[in-house]
């Protein structure tokens, strides 16, 4: 069995900076560290129970399949902050029909970011039997 000790996902954004800006600044991501010195230096944030990392550049394609979820505790609350903040949202919150409060909006890369609300009555927010 592999035994995690932490986890991230790495992002290789096209313009670090202006990534920076995004999930610094508009998403208000807390910083855990950073290395390296300039515009290229890399970024890490934190993310719940794990982090989110910004290193390197790249102007590869982003692929469709990547997509970051993000719960949060008050959807409505976000949406609006980050509607203040001028960021595009995709889609407003809506309930799906499995029962979470989904808004997305999209990094400046275009990677799909979906803030969730786990709604007090939701299955995930119970655990049978503790």
């Amino acid at each position: 069995m592999v035994h995690v000790l932490s986890s991230r996902t790495l992002l290789q954004p096209a313009d670090p900076e202006r990534s920076r800006v995004f999930y610094g600044e508009l998403l208000g991501l807390p910083v855990y560290r950073e290395f390296g010195t300039g515009p290229e230096r890399g970024t890490v944030y934190f993310l719940g129970g794990g982090f989110l990392e910004l290193s390197g550049r790249s102007d590869a394609a982003r692929s469709p399949a990547v997509r970051l979820w993000l719960q949060v505790a008050d959807v409505a609350a976000a949406h609006a902050e980050l509607r203040a903040k001028g960021v595009e949202i995709a889609r407003p919150p809506v309930r799906e029909p499995w029962g979470l409060i989904e808004m997305w909006i999209a990094d400046p890369d275009g990677t799909p970011v979906v803030l969730v609300e786990v709604p007090a009555d939701h299955p995930l927010r119970h655990r049978p039997g503790i």
